[in-house]
């Protein structure tokens, strides 16, 4: 009998202990998992990690740790005692380090998620050293500059570490594409999306008669970093296109609520109607995050100015979840409709006026879309596909 693939996978689960990015990072490991791969997840970013209860960052993740392992407990045997953290003191948690070690020197594969490692000699050691890009334009926005010499040290060193990786995935569905302006130079992207492990969604779903009658949403007002300027265009964050839509929850047909982190305009966004809520109050544990998305009627969300602008179709994690759990979706447009379609359970807008009619066409059948969206959850984001299809590219 063939040996199954020996895959090692990075993430952010434990330097940011929310419900959302829990669900980002590790449904890859669980999705390999559960296809049967010989499976390690490994946190080591050579960073401090984030303490929700300091409210700041901290070099001792010992709490951090902690969540890792309680939460990872409770999805079952898979990943139990498949995990790997270190903190910035490099004080290491869960395997041993030289278990760790033997890993990677006899992996297939080694999946590098948004740039989250810290790249040591050990993790180049597998056979395939693969880079998922899940931040399309930030991710590129150094190669022109690169190609040209023009870029400066701390820039060409994170190029550097990418063409280290013997091959690149994107959340960018449309990368060269024609409107699609994403710089291509350097490096050969295949398109991927999130990997949505469609049971530990499917089994928590909400009736829709016992939904909050709202639209929700998790997000961040602006991101720590600044947005890139590419070829000489400035591409910003979330907080423009926040601005471009304040205006629709005075019209909309259901009440919009934000789960907002960040330094937002919590007194405009009020008087313009919107409902707040506290993201770390929502995303404190991965099983109350699914709970505020299940009893949803709906999401509401823009994304990022740099998503949207570059036509990069990329689709967000936190709505494929949402779509999972059978709660239809209205978002931002960012070209995602050239490969999933829109419509059904799944609405995408560029004006205030195609947000106010998505939302009246979800109100008059909520029952269909529910449906819809639990559809298109299975068809285009069932782990066992996306998984199957990148580890088959990955290792070809």
């Amino acid at each position: 009998m063939t040996k199954p693939l020996r895959i090692a996978v990075t993430g952010l689960a434990a330097t940011y202990p929310f419900g959302g990015v829990f669900w980002d990072y590790i449904q890859y490991p669980l999705g390999l998992s559960r296809l049967g791969f010989d499976v390690l997840y490994i946190e080591d970013t050579g960073k401090w990690c984030y303490d929700p209860v300091a409210g700041t960052f901290v070099e001792d993740g010992s709490r951090n740790a902690a969540y890792l392992a309680e939460h990872i407990a409770t999805l079952g045997e898979d990943l139990t005692d498949r995990w790997f953290f270190r903190d910035a003191t490099e004080k290491t948690y869960g395997r041993h380090w030289n278990q760790v070690v033997d890993f990677c020197n006899t992996a297939d594969l080694f999946l590098h998620i948004s740039a989250s490692c810290w790249m040591r000699d050990e993790y180049l050691r597998a056979q395939r050293v693969a880079f998922i890009d899940s931040d399309p334009m930030y991710t590129q926005a150094s190669v022109p500059d690169y190609l040209a010499g023009s870029i400066g040290d701390a820039a060409r060193a994170r190029v550097d570490m990418m063409k280290e990786h013997d091959i690149f995935f994107t959340f960018a569905e449309n990368i060269g594409m024609r409107d699609c302006r994403i710089p291509v130079g350097l490096f050969e992207w295949i398109p991927t999306r999130q990997p949505i492990v469609l049971d530990c969604f499917r089994d928590s779903a909400v009736p829709v008669a016992d939904r909050r009658r709202v639209l929700t949403t998790v997000a961040s007002w602006e991101p720590a970093e600044d947005g890139p300027t590419v070829e000489g265009v400035a591409y910003q964050g979330k907080s423009v296109e926040f601005e471009r839509f304040i205006s629709l929850a005075s019209r909309s047909a259901l009440p919009l609520e934000i789960a907002m982190n960040g330094r937002a305009p919590s007194d405009r966004l009020r008087a313009q109607n919107w409902k707040l809520a506290d993201a770390c109050e929502v995303s404190h544990n991965p099983w109350v995050y699914r709970d505020y998305l299940a009893h949803s009627f709906g999401e509401f969300s823009v994304a990022k100015n740099a998503y949207v602008a570059s036509c990069s179709g990329w689709f967000s994690c936190r709505t494929a979840c949402y779509l999972a759990l059978g709660v239809p979706a209205v978002v931002q447009d960012t070209g995602f409709g050239k490969v999933i379609p829109t419509g059904d359970g799944l609405f995408a807008f560029k004006t205030v006026e195609e947000a106010a009619d998505a939302i009246e066409r979800l109100l008059c059948d909520p029952y269909k879309h529910a449906r819809s969206a639990r559809e298109l959850a299975r068809e285009y984001f069932d782990s066992g596909t996306v998984l199957t299809k990148l580890i088959n590219k990955a290792v070809s």
